[in-house]
This record gives structure tokens, C-alpha cells and sequence, in this order.
């Protein structure tokens, strides 16, 4: 079992605590996570690109001189990309850049994910992150305390009763505030450390354990 710190708002050591094995001691597969990982990205990505190719351009309706005769390169349309205003060809187009993913093998990745990061006492437990009112300049010097200085993740259980942290949490950079449904590989993988309430745990647990449709 992986022993951790368990903190209070302002960073103080209050107790140690054991973290659930079927969380933080999965196996590290790290071709799974690069699959979750990549998967994320491209399904974040929006397609839009678009160029006009030679049928959507305007103009070209007809032949810019006789196919024979002028000494000159034959020519159909004014429209084709070798002409200025011409379609434009081997550009990007629209498309989707979805990929399919299992659900089981997504949280077997986010499984794989906690437990590497644990291995890298990259975890850290809160006991009640609660603020009375949205404070960005308080909510930052606590963040600050628990992660030493770092990048921080900070995974909630819900919404309702943090209401204040999340509108405290907007304007730090170096922070974000998740709630524990939500957990995906690409933030487990991109800050320094992640902090977990205490909550949260339950609610990871709940969904992410074993025998619980990973």
C-alpha cells in the first residue's frame, strides 16, 4: 500500500493516509496511456480547416482560348490551380479527428495514470478544500503552500458545495480545479502535482475501482 500526506487548506501535514490499491496500484502500462492520450487531443481537435478547391471557386465557365493553333499551353478553365484565384489542390479540408476508444481500456489508462504518478509522490491528499467566498489571491497562496510551488491539479467531488473554488480557480494559471467524474489522462499527465480531496477519493473509487465497469 502507498502511504501519503494527508493537508489541511494550508498545507500542514495532519495525518497520513493509505491510498485504495485498485486506484494507485494498477498496472503502469504506458502504451495504453499514449493511446488515452493521443485519443483526447485528436477528439479536441475541431476539423475546421477548409480551402476552396477548383469547383468551389468562381469563374472559369469557359475556355480561355481554342485547344489548338495559339502556340500557347492548352488551358480548360481559368480556375484551375496553376492560375492566379485558382482552386487550391492537396490543402486541408474539413474532417473529423475522432478516435474510438473502449471505455474500460479509457479508465484502465486513467488507472495506470494515478498509479504512476504515485509512484512519483506526485499525490497529495486534502482534507476539505472549502473557501467561504471566491478569493483568487487566497485560493492561489493555499494552492501554493500544498503543492510546494507547482503546477497543481486540484480534483473535487462536486460542484455544489465548491462553488467558491471554482470561481477562485479561474485566473490561476499554473492551477486547474476538476471535478473527480471528470478525470482524464491528459491532466493526470500534465501537472506536476495532483491533489486530491479526500471526497474525491470516493467518488474515483466509485466508478474507476475494479469490479465497478472499468
Amino acid at each position: 500500500m502507498t502511504k501519503v500526506n494527508v493537508v489541511d487548506i494550508n498545507g500542514k501535514k495532519t495525518k497520513e493516509m493509505e491510498l485504495p490499491s485498485s486506484l494507485f496500484e494498477a498496472p503502469i502500462n504506458i502504451d495504453l496511456m499514449h493511446q488515452a492520450y493521443v485519443r483526447q487531443t485528436s477528439n479536441a481537435r475541431l476539423g475546421t480547416h477548409e480551402t476552396k478547391a477548383r469547383g468551389d471557386v468562381s469563374g472559369g465557365g469557359r475556355k480561355p482560348w481554342k485547344q489548338k493553333g495559339t502556340g500557347r499551353a492548352r488551358q480548360g478553365s481559368t480556375r484551375a490551380a496553376q492560375w492566379v484565384g485558382g482552386g487550391k489542390i492537396h490543402t486541408p479540408h474539413m474532417r473529423s479527428y475522432d478516435q474510438k476508444m473502449p471505455r474500460k481500456m479509457r479508465r484502465a489508462a486513467v488507472r495506470s495514470a494515478l498509479s504512476a504518478r504515485a509512484s512519483d509522490n506526485a499525490v497529495i491528499l486534502v482534507e476539505g478544500f472549502e473557501m467561504n467566498a471566491p478569493k483568487t489571491k487566497d485560493f492561489a497562496a493555499s494552492v501554493n503552500k500544498i503543492s510546494g510551488g507547482k503546477s497543481a491539479l486540484l480534483v473535487l467531488a462536486d460542484k455544489e458545495s465548491n462553488e467558491n473554488v471554482f470561481l477562485s480557480a479561474e485566473n490561476v494559471d499554473n492551477v486547474k480545479v476538476l471535478l473527480a467524474k471528470y478525470l482524464n489522462i491528459r491532466d493526470l499527465l500534465t501537472y506536476d502535482q495532483l491533489v486530491f480531496d479526500l471526497r474525491a477519493i470516493e467518488v474515483m473509487e466509485s466508478y474507476l475501482g475494479k469490479g465497478k465497469g472499468a
